[in-house]
């Protein structure tokens, strides 16, 4: 009779269907717990200053002096006003909006094709045509400064967005093409096999066969260029020489200087500067998730 008995649970058991035990099911809890603590814990120290920023740009000039941090008693808009139109703030956004969209739209484009083609297509070199891209991510690209400078300087490109636009997608085709390769290795060519069979040409086939399956590499390869072209300070102030020609980060140490007392209008240029990065991980958040992961669920 007892055999029968545990019978049933040796089944279960080997099934896995029995539960946990309690004191296991609470190390368990107790760890979940924890670990969502400090991740809300690192939120609050991550998010807390970019709050602050964004109250302090809603708040009246002599409040935010004579209190410094504290909610608004009424909502001022007129700091992003002044913001965008006085302090030329719309000027460097849509500098760096046309700088940074253009050298994604290259980079990601000339990328999407060279990865597909290293990936895809067997020829002579193709290994060491990939090595070569794949080289870029192993050097600095402020190190080739000088040797940039003079070339620009010998092409007419100082002083020019053109020239900017360049750099950026040159500089970020390593990594897209690293990140591109890496999803496109992981997916099955049938559905390629079966629209050749169809009659589908090589430039048809790319367009609607080949990029709709790579949507998550290509929004991981958009954020991660996208961000550091934003935020880059370094090659616009090196290579730029009119201020109409500034982008953000170059713009704002301007505006830092002319508007360091009006801390309210000072904190609405940061939230104008700090809205498209927002924007664009927002929108992008689950395909850079997916291609992320798309690796480890091969």
């Amino acid at each position: 009779m007892n055999a029968l008995r545990a019978a049933p649970r040796a089944a279960r058991k080997a099934r896995g269907d029995l539960p946990a035990p309690r004191g296991t099911r609470q190390r368990s809890l107790l760890r979940t717990a924890g670990g969502q603590l400090i991740l809300w814990a690192y939120a609050a120290i991550a998010f807390g200053p970019l709050l602050l920023v964004l109250i302090g740009s809603l708040r009246p000039n002599a409040e935010i002096l004579q209190a410094p941090v504290g909610l608004p008693s009424s909502f001022d808009l007129s700091n992003y006003t002044r913001a965008w139109q006085t302090a030329s703030i719309s000027t460097y956004f849509i500098n760096s909006l046309t700088v940074t969209c253009a050298s994604v739209a290259l980079c990601v484009s000339v990328s999407a094709m060279a990865a597909y083609a290293l990936s895809r297509w067997k020829f002579r070199g193709r290994a060491l045509l990939a090595a070569f891209f794949l080289s870029g991510l192993m050097i600095p690209a402020k190190l080739g400064l000088l040797p940039v400078f003079y070339m620009f300087q010998s092409m007419g490109l100082i002083d020019s967005r053109i020239g900017l636009v360049l750099l950026y997608a040159a500089s970020g085709i390593p990594f897209s093409v690293f990140v591109i390769m890496g999803f496109m290795r992981g997916l099955p060519g049938e559905l390629e096999e079966a629209a050749r069979i169809d009659g589908a040409h090589e430039g048809r086939l790319f367009v609607s066969v080949v990029l709709p399956l790579m949507r998550p590499a290509l929004a991981v390869a958009t954020v991660f260029q996208f961000a550091p072209t934003w935020n880059d300070f370094f090659y616009p102030l090196v290579l730029l020489r009119s201020g109409d020609k500034y982008t953000v980060p170059v713009g704002l140490t301007r505006f830092f200087g002319e508007f360091a007392a009006d801390r309210g209008t000072l904190f609405a240029g940061l939230v104008i500067a700090l809205v498209p990065l927002a924007v664009v991980f927002a929108l992008a958040t689950k395909q850079i998730v997916a291609g992320l992961t798309a690796g480890m669920s091969r």
